[in-house]
C-alpha cells in the first residue's frame, strides 16, 4: 500500500517532536551542570584573586578547634562540605520565593558563592575539588499553610522555587520530613551526628539552629567536632550556652528571612513539662483528654495513631470538634502532649483561632487530673482543664456523687449565696 502525503508529513512532525522534547532535556541537564560549574568557578576565582590575603590570615586558622588533629586536611581523599537546613526555621528571602523556578535557582547560586567565601575564609583552598552537597529538611505541607496564611507565597510559587533550587545541582535536595512537630528535627540531628563524623567532612554547615539542637551540638563538642560546625543565620535570641559554643558562625545579607518562620507557630504556645508523681501512685500529665480516656499506665499497647501520612488537614465544618475522626489532642493545641506516638488523638488538624477557642472552652469542661487526685496543679491558670466545676456549688452530679470534679475545693461556694440555697 503506498504512503501518502499526509503519513509523511505526520511521520516527520512525530520526529520533529521527539527531537525536541530529547531537546529540551538535554537543555535541562546542561542548565543544571551550568549552575554547579558557575558555582565552583566562582570560589576558583575568588581563591586566586586573595590567595596573597588567605596567607596573611592562615596563622589565625590555627585557632580552630582540633580539626586539623583529628584528620589533616591534606591527608583527605574526596573532601566534602555538608550543608543541612531546617526549612521549618530558616527560609530563604520572600523576595526570591516569590519568583518561582528562577528565584530558586539564584537562591542556590547565590548561596554557593556565600559558602565559597567562607571556605576562602577558612584557608580551605588547597583542594582541586570540593565536593558540596545541600540538604533542606521541611515539613512541605504545613510550610505551604504558613506561607499562603502569612501572604508570603502561594502553594505554586513555593513548589516552584523548591523545584529550582533542587535542579540547581544534582547535590541539592529537598527533603519532605513529612507531618509532626518534630519530624524536620529528628532527620536533622540524625544527619549532622551521622555524616560530620566521617574524616572526608571538612566543614558542616548548618542553619535553622536554635536552643532545639542545645543537646546535640554539646555532645558535638565533647566529642571536638564542633570545629567542623558552621552555624547559618544565628537567631540573636539564643541561649548562653549556644552563644558559648566554639562553632564558627556565618550570616547572609538578603538571602533568608529575617524573621523566624515555622509552621508551628500558629499551631500553640511554648511546652509545659508535666509530673510523675510516683509516690502517691498517681500517674498525671496536667489533664486528662476525656473524662472516659485511658490512664497512661494502662496504654502498654499502641492506641490508633494520631497522625496522617498528608500532613495537617482542616476540621469538617459539618461536625463538632469532639467528632472529628480522630479528634484534636487538647494537650497538644493548649497546651504540650506528653503521651507522644501513645497519644489516640490527633496532632495534625489545622485549627482556626475560632476552633482553638471552641476547643479550650470545651476543655475546661473536664477536670484537671492533678487537683481531681489532690495535687497541686504546677500550671496554675495556664492549664487547659477545669479547676473547678462548670455548674459550681448547685452542681446536680456532685449530690449524686457523679461529678467528675471530685477534688477540694473545685465546687467552690457561689459568692452573695446563702447556705440554703446551695442545691
Amino acid at each position: 500500500m503506498a504512503v501518502t502525503t499526509e503519513q509523511l508529513w505526520n511521520n516527520a512532525l512525530t520526529r520533529i517532536q521527539d527531537l525536541s522534547r530529547a531537546t529540551l532535556y538535554r537543555n535541562t541537564e546542561l542548565e543544571a551542570r551550568i549552575a554547579e560549574l558557575e558555582g565552583e568557578m566562582a570560589a576558583m576565582k575568588v581563591a586566586y584573586n586573595t590567595t596573597a590575603d588567605v596567607d596573611v590570615k592562615r596563622p589565625q586558622l590555627m585557632q580552630l578547634p582540633s580539626l586539623t588533629r583529628q584528620s589533616p586536611v591534606n591527608l583527605v581523599p574526596d573532601p566534602m562540605v555538608l550543608c543541612a537546613i531546617d526549612g521549618d526555621r530558616l527560609l530563604f528571602h520572600p523576595s526570591l520565593i516569590e519568583q518561582g523556578y528562577s528565584g530558586g535557582r539564584q537562591a542556590a547560586q547565590d548561596f554557593t558563592k556565600e559558602i565559597a567565601q567562607e571556605l576562602l575564609q577558612q584557608g580551605l583552598t588547597q583542594f582541586d575539588r570540593l565536593s558540596f552537597w545541600v540538604t533542606v529538611f521541611l515539613n512541605k505541607r504545613a510550610l505551604i499553610n504558613t506561607l499562603r496564611e502569612d501572604g508570603v507565597a502561594n502553594p505554586e510559587q513555593f513548589e516552584s522555587f523548591l523545584l529550582g533550587f533542587g535542579q540547581a545541582s544534582p547535590r541539592f535536595m529537598i527533603v519532605d520530613s513529612g507531618p509532626g512537630r518534630d519530624s524536620t528535627e529528628i532527620k536533622i540531628k540524625e544527619y549532622v551526628k551521622t555524616y560530620i563524623r566521617f574524616p572526608q567532612t571538612l566543614r558542616f554547615f548548618f542553619g535553622g539552629v536554635d536552643d532545639t539542637y542545645l543537646t546535640m551540638c554539646d555532645a558535638l563538642e565533647k566529642e571536638n567536632l564542633v570545629g567542623k560546625l558552621v552555624l547559618m543565620q544565628p537567631p540573636n535570641e539564643l541561649s548562653p550556652a549556644m552563644r558559648r559554643m566554639a562553632a564558627r558562625s556565618l550570616r547572609f545579607e538578603e538571602l533568608f528571612m529575617s524573621e523566624k518562620v515555622t509552621p508551628w507557630m500558629l499551631r500553640r504556645p511554648g511546652p509545659l513539662l508535666g509530673i510523675s508523681d510516683s509516690s502517691s501512685g498517681v500517674v498525671t500529665n496536667g489533664g486528662l483528654i476525656s473524662p472516659q480516656s485511658e490512664s497512661q499506665s494502662s496504654m502498654s499497647t499502641p492506641p490508633p495513631r494520631n497522625s496522617s501520612s498528608e500532613g495537617p488537614r482542616f476540621i469538617d465544618p459539618t461536625k463538632p470538634l469532639h467528632k472529628q475522626n480522630p479528634p484534636p489532642c487538647n494537650e497538644h493545641y493548649l497546651m504540650a502532649c506528653s503521651k507522644g506516638i501513645n497519644c489516640k488523638y490527633s496532632h495534625d488538624w489545622y485549627l482556626t483561632p475560632e476552633q482553638l477557642d471552641i476547643l479550650a472552652r470545651n476543655a475546661k469542661k473536664a477536670p484537671c487530673n492533678f487537683l481531681k487526685n489532690g495535687i497541686s496543679c504546677p500550671h496554675g491558670d495556664k492549664c487547659c482543664w477545669g479547676h473547678v466545676c462548670p455548674s459550681g456549688a448547685r452542681c446536680f452530679h456532685l449530690s449524686k456523687g457523679k461529678c467528675w470534679f471530685k477534688g477540694d475545693g473545685m465546687h467552690p461556694p457561689v459568692v452573695g449565696l446563702q447556705p440554703n440555697e446551695l442545691a
